[in-house]
């Protein structure tokens, strides 16, 4: 059979182990092709083909239901469930999501798009089956790095604690398989997560309990010994202390031993963990060199693995560490904090330049906001460098331990605005919203690369909480504008003009001076503020500006965004408010290419200027 032919889990059920071998080889070689042409989340998927036929092929779904942790290891699953007629389409605008979507298909139980979300998720549908009494399985399909975010740990010492029947597929792709699955861990494995050796247990427990006075101890005394030999070769006792039934260490790429183990957890009678070791990458020689290279990555070619550039522009994050690092050689209290996302927001750079100045605390984000607020009041500087999307979860933690103590955190919030073919669970377009109504907290947003440099700069004497946000994909207006510095508090008239005054925050000031160009054509006079401060607002320059029509432009969502602000400030001023606020609507924006979203947004400069010329004639009574 070949990958085209499997319309459904039910094609596979039947197939040798040859022909598995070769549907997983065709399976890669699909992943590999499409994610060369259109990016994405390539080694994980690579790592996770044998797991994903087994988990189909012994589970009955979408009866049972199967939750992946953050979901970008989902393309197999997507291949094997009636979607690879339209997997070409893969993150791309009204194509496939990157990510399990309900909306797409029954196979899909659950949305997911952050990580350590699974277990909890997983646990829900398993209670909801007990409440109905349904006896469907249920799975969670969590990577190694997801059990540094600390929502596994609340979710596992739930389950555990009730005993509900749950299963958690733990994807080791960090340790090597080596020396974990040789012959005498082989043979321990099939001991313990054998029927036999289950039943024996309970048996010999129940027996010796029954002896007087030595009974119990020599229980004891046995349990110990057994779990001694034990941990020599497997690390089981967390997860027993927890209330799991642990079956491992096995290797993720033998369909045999996985589909073995899987049958027998489906038969255990409690919450059970199956510790699956993969490696990322796995059949392409490029991605096995260099996973992080390839866990989220752009288009590429396949013969080298080299990306396919689309800009020779540094990122924004890479030159926000370049002047990091210029930062910490001046100043030794620097330290730079991510939440296992180095690589991503360009903190790479300064982790080789700095290595014990650099702190990945891992998928725990609100952990990192506090400790980098201990540290603040500890005397040191702390910057957090976090995607805008990920620094949702850190509400509390930003008002509660660094704003209400007004603490010299910065947080350099990377991805902000639309970032394309990831989606919805990764736009971020909400943070305006969260920070700007706390009180103490100062809000930048750069118009481009070399105003990033600037507000870096300048951060060196800040000692209050800052967040500096900016998008993924690179500006630079300094062929026209360049930038000679940065002035807190102060916005900057790029464009004069007489009829109406575009503010513009962040990535949408080069919007608005295409749009103003736009509105010249139609004898529209247009002047461009650079807002480079979102909080707090150049209250002056907006009195200064009073007598024309207000604009506002602004990539993040118009409720409680920049327009909402600047309109609250006239009406407490009894000054004429923005006349049109641009930005994203009341809705979920689904993945496509930034120019795609931005024109289904209506946010193309000609689109606004064509609205705002409806609006400035129907204002002027013309």
């Amino acid at each position: 059979m070949h990958l085209e032919d499997v319309h459904s889990p039910r094609d596979i059920k039947n197939l040798t182990y040859p022909e598995l071998d070769e549907l997983a080889h065709e399976i890669r070689e699909k992943l590999i092709s499409t994610t060369s042409k259109r990016g994405g989340h390539l080694a994980s998927n690579l790592g996770v083909v044998e797991l994903t036929l087994a988990l189909h092929r012994v589970f009955d779904m979408p009866r049972d239901k199967i939750v992946f942790d953050v979901g970008h290891q989902s393309y197999v699953h997507k291949l094997l469930t009636g979607r690879f007629a339209t997997f070409d389409t893969l993150r791309g605008f009204g194509g496939l999501s990157g990510f399990p979507k309900r909306s797409e298909s029954e196979y899909d139980v659950f949305d997911t798009g952050h990580s350590s979300t699974a277990i909890s998720a997983a646990l829900g549908m398993a209670r909801a089956r007990d409440f109905l009494k349904q006896d469907n399985h249920v799975i969670a399909v969590v990577g190694d790095g997801a059990l540094t975010g600390g929502m596994c740990y609340e979710a596992l010492n739930d389950a555990g604690s009730t005993k509900t029947k749950l299963i958690v597929i733990l994807n080791d792709n960090e340790m090597s398989i080596a020396p974990n699955v040789g012959a005498l861990s082989r043979h321990l494995t099939d001991l313990r997560v054998s029927n036999g050796w289950t039943s024996t247990k309970k048996r010999v427990k129940t027996r010796l309990s029954r002896i007087p006075v030595v009974g119990k101890p020599m229980y004891n005394v046995i349990h110990w010994a057994k779990k001694s030999v034990k941990s020599l070769f497997v690390d089981e006792g967390f997860f027993d202390a927890l209330g799991f039934q642990y079956f491992g260490p096995i290797s993720g790429h033998d369909q045999r031993s996985l589909e073995k183990t899987l049958m027998l957890a489906k038969d255990y009678d409690g919450p059970a963990v199956i510790h699956v070791l993969t490696r990322k990458g796995y059949g392409y020689d490029k991605a096995e060199q260099k996973p992080e290279a390839f866990h989220g990555t752009p288009p590429f070619y396949i013969d080298t693995g080299d990306v396919r550039k689309t800009s020779n522009l540094p990122s924004f994050g890479k030159v926000m560490a370049q002047e990091l690092c210029t930062l910490a050689e001046k100043d030794e209290r620097v330290i730079a904090i991510t939440a296992a996302m180095a690589g991503g927001t360009g903190l790479n750079i300064f982790e080789e330049k700095f290595p014990g100045r650099m702190l990945d605390v891992g998928i725990a984000e609100e952990h990192a906001v506090t400790m980098a607020a201990g540290m603040a009041a500890g005397g040191m500087k702390p910057y957090f460098a976090v995607y805008t999307s990920f620094f949702q979860r850190c509400y509390d933690q930003l008002i509660h331990d660094v704003c209400m103590q007004g603490l010299g955190v910065t947080f350099l919030l990377d991805r902000a605005g639309l970032v394309g073919q990831d989606g919805a669970t990764h736009h971020g377009v909400y943070d305006f919203a969260e920070m700007l109504s706390i009180p103490g907290l100062n809000v930048l947003a750069p118009r481009d690369i070399h105003e990033l440099r600037h507000m870096m700069r300048w951060t060196a004497g800040n000692t209050m909480p800052l967040a500096i946000r900016y998008g993924r994909d690179s500006v630079d207006l300094s062929d026209k504008y360049p930038c000679g510095g940065f002035e807190f508090g102060r916005w900057e008239m790029l464009e004069d003009g007489r009829d109406c005054a575009l503010l513009a925050v962040g990535s949408m000031v080069k919007i608005a001076l295409e749009a103003r160009a736009v509105l010249a054509e139609m004898n529209i006079d247009a002047a461009v503020i650079n807002c480079s401060t979102v909080k707090p607002m150049d209250e002056d320059m907006i009195r200064r500006l009073s007598g024309r029509a207000l604009v506002t432009l602004e990539e993040h969502v118009l409720s409680g965004g920049f327009g909402s602000a600047v309109s609250s400030f006239c009406v407490s001023e009894e000054l004429p408010g923005p006349v049109m606020s641009f930005g994203i609507p009341d809705t979920y924006v689904q993945h496509g290419r930034r120019d795609q979203l931005l024109k289904y947004l209506g946010l193309t400069p000609r689109q606004i200027a064509m609205r705002l010329k409806a609006v400035l004639e129907e204002k002027n009574g013309r």
